[in-house]
């Protein structure tokens, strides 16, 4: 889960590479928090497109597939 407190932390090491570069260190745990905070981002849209259903003129529901899937 990303909490406030890890996306605070990947601005201030985004802020501090432009400004003057990270140590290997720095670079790291940057690259592990933008991970979870992508890996975070597609378990949200993908719950939100589970939950989406496209409306049909004569009123059925279908919902969204997953393009990837073979039927």
């Amino acid at each position: 889960m990303i909490t406030e407190t890890k996306i605070k932390r990947i601005n201030e090491l985004a802020r501090k590479s432009k400004a003057e570069g990270l140590t290997p260190a720095e670079k790291e745990e940057q690259k592990k928090l933008r991970g979870e905070y992508v890996a975070a981002f597609r378990r949200s849209l993908r719950a939100e497109l589970d939950n989406t259903y496209i409306v049909n003129p004569d009123g059925t529901k279908t919902p969204v597939k997953d393009r990837k899937k073979k039927s």
